[in-house]
């Protein structure tokens, strides 16, 4: 039996978010990678990303390491692919001319069909079919197709979801249905996994949707911005998910910082629109979690996302990367604190499944993810390659883990 065809007891599920959002995930998953002890992030049984969790999702089931996620999409002066934010932001070039091709003809059905009855028609309405000329995306997401392309030639790494050692399912939005699709299952896995995420990360508007197959696909956030359905139908029975957008509180952001309360209304029309899209999809996820409760009694499904006074991800661009540093700190830092203050919660659950979450790890003041990635770095100088920088991030990992090890038999002794 292939590995990929194994029932899966353990998964991951990432939500999507942007750019702003790979960076929180990045920075969550790397507090938990230190923090829980038998849940293995590169080995995991399967793994489901929407959107920008595609790209850290196929990044971990293709065995990247989330300290080599980091050094990609924040640290990129250290990557080997480093991830330039500004693919994002190419113009649409190739979609305007499309578009603009088709304006003498719609202009001159408009014409006729206004003119074969002219006063009975109405003027606008008959050229109403003008609206088909308008680009269906501002930018060009072709480059995150051709930016994961490069990353999954590098040795060990595959663009094929039948040759990964993991499952991995990356959900996207027919167009023409509404229907979720996860590109990785059965009759969808032959598509490249760069193209699944080129299409499950098109956001409607700004990108333009992915033909795959003679189908239109777009954002896999569209219907909700968390699949870990897909998981839990597979047979996990532990699924931890990380959701980086979450509405806004500005009541209880000014109470608990003891600032003068924000109005959202006065950040105009993208911060109104930002707040009612996060609104809609977290309440679709509420909503599916608590069926998951009742659906899949036997499993457990833990969730971390951010608080909802954290303006900073709330108001941060969401294609900035100038304090991506930050923010990922910020993630690591509030993940820490999360696991210490749902320790209790949180225990008995990871027990059932074989995990612990390390208090020792969680108690050292001194731990950061600056202090942590500055140790990485100079144990990886005058190393090359990819398999170098694995073995390296992996002899870290091991390193902790003797660590906890020898802390705990003291404790006990």
């Amino acid at each position: 039996m292939k590995p990929t065809d194994r029932q899966p007891r353990m998964a991951l599920a990432l939500a999507g978010g942007g750019p702003l959002g790979a960076i929180y995930e990045i920075g969550a998953l790397m507090a938990l990678s230190e923090a829980l002890d038998g849940f293995d992030f590169t080995d995991l049984d399967a793994y489901v990303g929407v959107s920008a969790g595609g790209f850290i999702a196929a990044g971990l089931a293709n065995g990247l390491s989330p300290a080599y996620m980091y050094r990609m999409f924040i640290d990129s002066e250290s990557a080997e692919v480093p991830f330039d934010p500004e693919m994002l932001l190419k113009p649409a070039f190739g979609e305007y001319g499309r578009r603009a091709a088709t304006v003498p003809a719609l202009l001159l059905e408009s014409l006729r069909e206004y003119f074969r009855r002219p006063l009975r028609q109405d003027f606008v309405a008959s050229f109403q079919r003008l609206s088909q000329a308008v680009p269906t995306g501002i930018f060009d997401n072709a480059g995150v197709g051709d930016f994961m392309k490069r990353l999954f030639m590098l040795p060990g790494l595959t663009n094929d979801f039948r040759q990964l050692k993991r499952r991995l399912f990356l959900v996207a939005t027919d167009l023409d249905s509404g229907a979720s699709i996860a590109f990785g299952s059965r009759g969808y896995d032959h598509v490249p996994i760069a193209t699944a995420i080129q299409a499950g990360s098109a956001l409607p508007g700004l990108f333009p949707p992915v033909e795959i197959d003679g189908r239109w696909f777009v954002d896999g956030a569209l219907k909700k911005t968390l699949h870990a359905s897909v998981a839990l139908r597979e047979g996990a029975k532990l699924v931890i998910c990380i959701n980086p957008l979450v509405p806004f509180d500005a009541k209880l952001a000014s109470h608990e910082r003891h600032l003068k309360r924000r109005q959202l209304v006065d950040g105009g029309l993208p911060v109104v629109l930002a707040q009612t899209f996060r609104a809609i999809i977290h309440s679709r996820m509420e909503a599916g979690l608590a069926k998951y409760d009742n659906e899949y009694k036997d499993a457990d499904v833990i969730l971390f996302e951010p608080h909802r006074d954290d303006a900073d991800m709330f108001f941060t661009n969401m294609f900035s990367y100038a304090e991506r540093k930050r923010l990922s700190e910020q993630a690591y830092r509030k993940t820490r604190e999360e696991l210490l203050r749902r320790y209790d919660e949180l225990a008995p659950k990871l027990a059932r499944h074989g995990v612990s979450i390390n208090r020792a790890v969680l108690d050292d003041p001194h731990r950061s993810l600056a202090r942590r990635m500055g140790q990485l770095k100079r144990r990886r100088a005058g190393t090359m390659g990819l398999t170098a920088l694995r073995l390296s991030d992996t002899l870290d990992d091991l390193a902790q883990g003797l660590k906890r090890l020898q802390l705990r038999q003291r404790q006990t002794a």
